[in-house]
């Protein structure tokens, strides 16, 4: 039964509700609706001019309505007077769809009418850094190796266990945090969910540690590489496939009893290879939204960090339980996705695992041969697997290319984030760098 926010609002005691939604750019938008509103709100949306967003829309376009969708409100644990509430964008009467939000619930339909019901699980990874964001808020996390570093992870305490606590208290299942193998840098882990309500606390998520760090005096950043010759931030997706959504779920169609075989062996069902061969078979296309932005290739083709390692992949390779390729399978029943950014939408990861593995399992796509060497150590060794792309312009190429992805992802939302997308690449190829000037002054 859905939701009554006005109720709701009456219960919990909540004053003013933010009805929010994320664009194309995964910047989070809101409006402050006090409470007095919000049964009207809830019927019609609250309105927004899509074109001062990063739609793409034009200023002529009418009104745009963010309408909150109940069963995913959060009452913020840090000012329980204001409640979050993720909105579906509409106009005219119809869903908008270009909106993330809109992508990923259709493709969610469309995997359970064919019985498919999608859980995942996220790192986010990201850095606590000083207010200008140019150095690492804490002077002293300065080791080599600083992963699990004990005196670091005290020293920023305060932080990250206010943050943990209220995943606690909304109920997520957070069940681990560390310092990340970057100097100033953190991952925190609560339990996996139905696709979509993963996609809202990753949104949340992002939203509640920006806004603890600010508290604290620093900055949190999931910028994907925000320090030159550290480990960037990844967001690895764990990914399964289910018989039904939610706590209706009963059985994990990826896991198989141990036999043989590339993908048995590792507990994985012969569809869970073709959702992975539908991952592997788009792979390159798939950075385009995985890894959106122009610094995002920093991390997936960066020389060796500080530490000894990027944790990033370069190259479409799946294995077994082993950190260094593009898709590790850690155990049976699920496989880890590492090339996804801290930059990616939060909707759209889940969107396009969706739509990459579906088309996988209706073309019943080979997920190719399983690699279980160390892909630093010995990645030249493998001469027929396909390099990920060396910057946001070959991803947006390749992505472009990929006429079945787009179509999986929908026509309208493609055409919209390639436009923009390439205005975004034009305007970093247009800007004069330091770099020419440096390299070339005396040519």
């Amino acid at each position: 039964m859905m939701i009554d926010l006005a109720a709701f609002a009456k219960e919990k005691g909540v004053k003013y509700f933010m009805i929010s939604f994320t664009d194309l750019f995964g910047g989070q938008r809101a409006k402050l609706v006090p409470t007095q509103a919000i049964a009207g709100m809830q019927k019609n949306g609250a309105g927004f001019a899509g074109f001062a967003t990063w739609l793409d829309l034009t200023p002529a376009h009418p009104d745009m309505l963010a309408v909150p969708d109940p069963d995913a409100v959060i009452q913020l644990p840090w000012n329980p007077e204001i409640a979050w509430v993720p909105g579906n964008c509409v106009m005219e009467g119809e869903d908008v769809a270009q909106a993330p939000r809109n992508v990923l619930r259709r493709l969610i339909k469309e995997a359970a009418d064919e019985g498919l019901h999608v859980k995942t699980g996220i790192e986010a990874e990201f850095f606590l850094l000083t207010p200008d964001g140019e150095q690492i808020s804490d002077p002293f996390d300065n080791a080599v190796k600083p992963c699990y570093d004990q005196q670091a992870m005290m020293r920023r305490l305060d932080v990250i266990r206010e943050i943990s606590d209220y995943m606690l208290d909304l109920g997520w299942g957070a069940y681990q945090n560390d310092h990340e193998d970057a100097n100033g840098q953190w991952e925190m882990n609560w339990d996996f969910d139905d696709a979509l309500a993963t996609a809202d606390k990753h949104s949340f998520f992002k939203f509640m540690t920006k806004t603890v760090a600010e508290k604290h005096g620093f900055r949190a950043t999931f910028m994907p590489k925000p320090i030159e010759g550290l480990t960037g931030n990844g967001c690895h997706a764990h990914v399964s496939v289910w018989d039904a959504p939610g706590k209706d779920a009963r059985v994990n169609v990826f896991a198989v009893e141990k036999g043989e075989g590339q993908l048995a062996e590792l507990g994985l069902s012969e569809q869970g290879g073709y959702f992975l061969g539908g991952i592997m078979k788009h792979a390159s296309a798939l950075a385009a939204i995985t890894n959106p932005t122009v610094n995002s290739y920093k991390r997936i083709n960066a020389p060796r960090t500080m530490s000894g390692a990027t944790w990033a992949p370069n190259t479409v390779t799946w294995t077994g339980n082993n950190r260094t390729h593009m898709v590790r399978v850690p155990g049976p029943g699920r496989f880890e996705l590492r090339l996804p950014d801290g930059a990616v939408n939060p909707y759209l990861l889940q969107a396009v695992i969706i739509a990459a593995g579906l088309s996988g399992v209706r073309s019943k796509a080979d997920p190719g041969p399983r690699h279980d060497i160390d892909m630093y150590a010995e990645g030249h060794k493998i001469t027929d697997a396909p390099k990920l792309p060396l910057n946001m312009l070959d991803a947006l190429r390749f992505y472009d290319q990929d006429v079945g992805l787009k179509a999986m992802m929908g026509e309208e939302f493609s055409a919209a984030f390639l436009k923009m997308k390439h205005q975004e690449w034009n305007s970093f190829v247009s800007h004069f760098s330091r770099w020419e000037k440096d390299n070339t002054l005396d040519i």
